[in-house]
């Protein structure tokens, strides 16, 4: 059992693709999520009870958030779609959800189903305690991919993971060797509570708390590429002076530069506006 939890995990690593941080000239990559949405599908096709091909399947749920999330998210999702298939060895059913409480009812589901391991991008750190311990209580193996959350590390065997705070920590050192004028910056968020949001979030934060930088929006486009333009334009709009657009993700820093865009402002390194995104997509 051991040397097939190396193997899954081996596996889960070279479909995830890490999330990371670019500046791209000043201009963020693009990239965006869409309105909270949840589905669930089986990828394997139903066999005879009590076939040999059945017995031989690893049984995974996966939870993730929703694949139109943000380029890197539909891309994650494709691999691990790729993955996990019955040519494979494995009889993977998937769900995809941002709202937490969902993602909870989907990973008490797929325990119930017996499955051998449960793979979970979770959308927000808090509230997993009790299904997990359920899950370990019923010999389902967790392994946490992309988001980590508040838990106790023995209730999963693995977390290959992104490590959200380094990044915002980056982002805002990068921002800081620009050594602008001033900082005058909109924050665009991802989705509270989420292990993203949380990580990029604190590194903004602290840094403006220390250093004076003013945060002239700061707001949840909930990794949305036209939520994120529509708070910009406000913006733009109201006639606020802003030089740094902070986005948690690309799809965000797409919406921004398409507000930018649209009013004729000029955006990138030694420009009007610096745009910082996340991702890489």
């Amino acid at each position: 059992m051991k040397k097939t939890r190396r193997i899954l995990s081996m596996i889960l690593a070279a479909a995830m693709m890490c999330a990371g941080m670019t500046a791209c000239g000043g201009t963020s990559s693009t990239g965006g999520s869409a309105d909270a949405g949840s589905t669930a599908e089986s990828k394997a096709e139903s066999k005879d009870e009590g076939g040999a091909s059945d017995k031989k399947l690893i049984k995974v749920g996966i939870i993730n958030n929703d694949p139109n999330e943000s380029g890197y998210r539909t891309a994650n999702v494709n691999d691990l779609k790729n993955t996990f298939t019955e040519e494979n060895g494995y009889d993977a059913q998937f769900s995809y959800s941002l709202k937490n409480d969902e993602q909870i009812q989907y990973a008490q589901k797929y325990i119930q189903d017996e499955v051998d391991y449960l793979l979970l991008s979770a959308a927000d750190t808090a509230g997993w305690d009790t299904v997990l311990k359920d899950a370990k209580d019923a010999g389902v193996k967790v392994i946490l991919f992309d988001r980590t959350i508040d838990a106790d590390p023995s209730l999963y065997e693995a977390s290959i993971v992104s490590d959200m705070v380094k990044e915002g920590a980056t982002a805002v050192e990068w921002l800081k060797s620009q050594n602008l004028d001033k900082y005058e910056v909109i924050h665009l968020q991802g989705v509270m509570g989420s292990a993203a949001q949380k990580g990029r979030s604190k590194a903004l934060d602290d840094t403006a708390a220390e250093l004076g930088w003013t945060i002239v929006s700061q707001q949840t486009a909930e990794w949305n590429a036209e939520k994120a333009q529509q708070i910009v334009q406000t913006a733009i709009d109201s006639g606020k002076s802003f030089n740094v657009i902070y986005a948690e993700n690309d799809d965000m820093a797409k919406g921004a530069v398409a507000a930018l865009d649209k009013a004729n402002i000029a955006h990138g390194v030694g420009k009007d506006v610096v745009v910082m995104g996340f991702d890489c997509n």
